[in-house]
């Protein structure tokens, strides 16, 4: 497990890789948020599920964001509806505006003990530029998705604890949760519903085999009618158009010691997490130990270490000059995938082979919610998302310097406020 501040808190399930033959109606391939809510929700219908990760439950993303359950999707209500029409459109705005219900249902319905606090989300607007398209996107939550607050200078000063934004808005359906622990709480819900999971499984191949599949490790090997590909950032060469339609960013966190009284009852004193409207994204929020995270664009290989992303360490300097004297403690980076258009993308490669990925930044609420999505598809439902053909991105071979210039690009943007 990468040596984030969640791995350090406990150990991970005692599970076993796969070994030998075995059946079962559906494999799902990958242990992150989008397979182990596939797993969870079919198995709590009486479906026969296996579950195979390279790794382990949460080793990806799904185990290493910055703990935010944010509401909707990057793309404002009314050009959701103008992209896929008033009916599938609605139904997309109501399910990804609400989808923090449902990861909050599932914690008090499994009992996970994941920290959880529903503060809400605030959207942060870093420069006066940013005040109109913000407030539109007020307007349009409210009539369109639920509640939205405005939030003037005055009121982010007073939440935050810093002077520099120009306004806000906060949705009270948002939170935070510890990823990792959420993610494995999940798992030992599936298992407990019947579903198996296996670590240290990569899959080796998915073949036709009579009207099901054939899905391949080193040591085993499971037949099933129905597979689920759940790989979303760390996609390989197994489905390789699919590795090949998002772009790979890496997102990093840094973490500080409990702050102090007086810090904690500053910054983010209700729990609520935030983050910016800048080019580059940067987000944060105070956990229930009252340890600061802060989080955004990282160098697009695995690092690890309080000090391996002084940019972090600086914006939050900036912000609380008091942190100063406060030790970093944590920090580790992960792997999300973007889509080109900003949505998550849903395909049906083959007929019994379905794959959701590309959440954007906001994988918890949206991966558990098209996890759901997934169960109910492989049940005669319909999806959310129209399924579409897997596009590869033009040029991908060249992503990591397309967006090393995307960052350099954006923060010479947010800099001096263009």
């Amino acid at each position: 497990m990468i040596p984030s501040l969640y791995a350090r808190k406990g150990p991970g399930l005692s599970l076993a890789p796969l070994a030998g033959q075995t059946s079962a109606e559906t494999v799902v391939i990958g242990a992150g948020l989008t397979g182990i809510s596939t797993a969870l929700h079919l198995a709590e219908v009486g479906k026969d599920v296996v579950v195979l990760d390279t790794h382990e439950p949460g080793w990806g993303a799904s185990g290493r964001n910055g703990g935010q359950v944010n509401p909707g999707l990057k793309t404002p209500p009314e050009q959701v509806l103008k992209d896929f029409g008033p009916t599938i459109g609605a139904r997309l705005v109501d399910n990804a505006w609400n989808a923090p219900d449902l990861v909050f249902d599932l914690i008090a319905r499994h009992s996970i003990d994941c920290d959880a606090a529903r503060g809400g989300t605030i959207r942060a607007a870093t420069a006066s530029s940013q005040l109109d398209a913000l407030r539109e996107l007020t307007r349009q939550c409210e009539n369109y998705s639920g509640p939205a607050t405005w939030l003037t200078a005055a009121d982010m000063m007073q939440r935050t604890g810093a002077s520099v934004y120009a306004g806000g808005m906060i949705d009270a359906r948002g939170g935070q949760i510890d990823p990792l622990a959420y993610t494995r709480g999940l798992a030992k819900a599936a298992i407990s519903a019947g579903a198996r999971i296996h670590d240290q499984s990569r899959v080796r191949s998915v073949v036709r085999r009579g009207t099901g599949w054939a899905v391949a490790t080193d040591r085993g090997e499971v037949v099933a009618q129905s597979v689920v590909m759940a790989t979303n950032g760390y996609s390989g060469r197994l489905l390789d158009k699919m590795r090949r339609s998002i772009i790979p960013l890496f997102s990093a966190i840094v973490a500080t010691e409990p702050l102090p009284g007086a810090l904690r009852a500053k910054i983010l004193a209700k729990r609520e997490v935030v983050y910016e409207l800048g080019e580059i994204t940067t987000y944060y929020r105070v956990d229930a130990q009252g340890r600061f995270l802060m989080g955004g664009r990282s160098a697009s290989h695995d690092l690890h270490g309080p000090d391996a992303f002084p940019y972090l360490k600086a914006r939050a300097l900036k912000l609380w000059p008091e942190l100063k004297t406060i030790q970093w403690t944590s920090g580790w980076n992960g792997q999300l995938a973007m889509t080109l258009d900003h949505y998550p993308h849903y395909h049906e490669p083959a007929r019994g082979l379905v794959a959701c990925l590309g959440y954007n930044g906001r994988g918890v609420a949206m991966a558990t919610l098209m996890g759901q999505n997934l169960a109910d598809v492989l049940q005669g439902g319909e999806p959310l998302f129209p399924a579409q053909p897997i596009k590869p991105v033009p040029l991908h071979f060249g992503w990591k310097a397309g967006v090393i210039a995307g960052i350099v690009r954006g923060r010479l943007k947010d800099r001096f406020g263009l």
